[in-house]
């Protein structure tokens, strides 16, 4: 057997140690090209959406949210929400950080639709796609709007009235801000349906912030001045709305004596229509407007584009609308519309079923 001298071993030692250094640095170097691959398959596959919401006063956008982001869930996309809690100065920040974050599309639900051009603007040059959901952002150019027919609504809504108060009578309108563009098309819907020179507006008024504490005081003052002119019917914006307007009624003892219109089937005005305080809601499916905004949203990210039936024009734009029907409701049709499909039976019928 051969003994290796000193320096033959130390030759070895050293040998070894610079193919293990020379593995090592390979399998350091490929690792690291391996995750970088997987990093950046994974940023082209997954699909970002930012959604930022008016505030969630409203009870419906809760729905909205749900299945928006259960919807694009199933589709393969992340979704962040935000709240911007009514501040639009907060809900520009919202869409700058969306921008930022370097999402594929932006979804609005404008706290107020004439001030938001210049960020979209600024998210349109950055590449993202930009939404207008439920209510259209004025001079945006956004890249679909999406919503009910809202001027429908205004029009199911005085339909309604005439069916109890006939074609004459004296009308109140409480109506929801003006900054949201949806209020002014229900108006016309609502107008548009009435007899000319017969029906009365009284007087039309606008919560602020759709906040419905604004109409207890509004109704409340209104029958505290005009004792007199009890109206026949009060159009209200929403059912949170209406359903302060009831309590001002109740208080002059006028709760059921007044017709009292309203609009988002919200749990609490389905229970006052079966009690007979207030006379009809629109129900906006809103978990089909929801998930078709997701599915719309996520084929505009994968083609670039998105084709409509109809445009509307958002004051410079033309741009592609997609709309849904509404439906009125009233105690006739409450179980074949309402009942099972947006609420159960139990809650529903809660204070008249004993």
């Amino acid at each position: 057997m051969k003994i290796l001298s000193f320096f033959e071993k130390n030759h070895i030692k050293r040998l070894t140690g610079l193919i293990m250094c020379a593995l090592m640095m390979f399998t350091s170097v490929s690792c690291g090209n391996t995750e970088d691959a997987e990093v950046e398959e994974a940023d082209d596959g997954t699909i970002e959406i930012g959604f930022t919401f008016d505030s969630f006063i409203i009870e419906r956008w809760e729905r909205d949210r749900d299945v928006f982001v259960s919807r694009a869930h199933e589709l393969g996309a992340e979704v962040n929400v935000q709240n911007a809690n009514g501040d639009v100065d907060e809900q520009i920040s919202q869409i700058e950080y969306f921008i930022d974050k370097k999402v594929n599309a932006i979804v609005i639900v404008a706290v107020d639709c004439t001030a938001l051009s210049n960020v979209i603007a600024k998210a349109h040059r950055a590449g993202i796609k930009v939404i207008s959901y439920d209510r259209m952002v004025s001079d945006a150019n956004s890249d679909l709007y999406i919503s009910f027919d809202n001027e429908k609504v205004g029009d199911l809504m005085a339909g309604a009235i005439i069916s109890q108060i006939g074609k004459t009578g004296n009308i109140l309108m409480i109506n929801g801000p003006l900054t949201d563009n949806n209020v002014p098309a229900v108006i016309k819907g609502f107008k548009d349906r009435l007899t000319p020179g017969r029906t009365s507006i009284e007087n039309v008024y606008y919560c602020n912030g759709w906040r419905p504490e604004y109409a207890f005081d509004y109704v409340n003052r209104y029958l505290a001045e005009n004792p007199d002119t009890i109206p026949d019917a009060i159009m209200c914006g929403n059912d949170s709305i209406a359903g302060q307007t009831i309590k001002a009624l109740a208080e002059h003892k006028l709760a059921g004596q007044v017709v009292v219109t309203g609009q988002d089937a919200d749990l609490d005005a389905c229970q006052r229509i079966v009690e007979g305080t207030q006379y009809m809601t629109v129900y906006k499916p809103v978990e089909k407007l929801a998930a078709r905004a997701a599915e719309l949203t996520v084929e505009m990210i994968q083609k670039g584009y998105i084709e409509t039936e109809d445009k509307m024009n958002d004051g410079t734009y033309q741009v592609p609308y997609e709309k849904l029907e509404p439906i009125e409701v009233t105690a006739e049709n409450m179980d074949e519309v309402i009942i099972g499909t947006f609420h159960q039976r139990n809650e529903v019928y809660l204070n008249v079923d004993h």
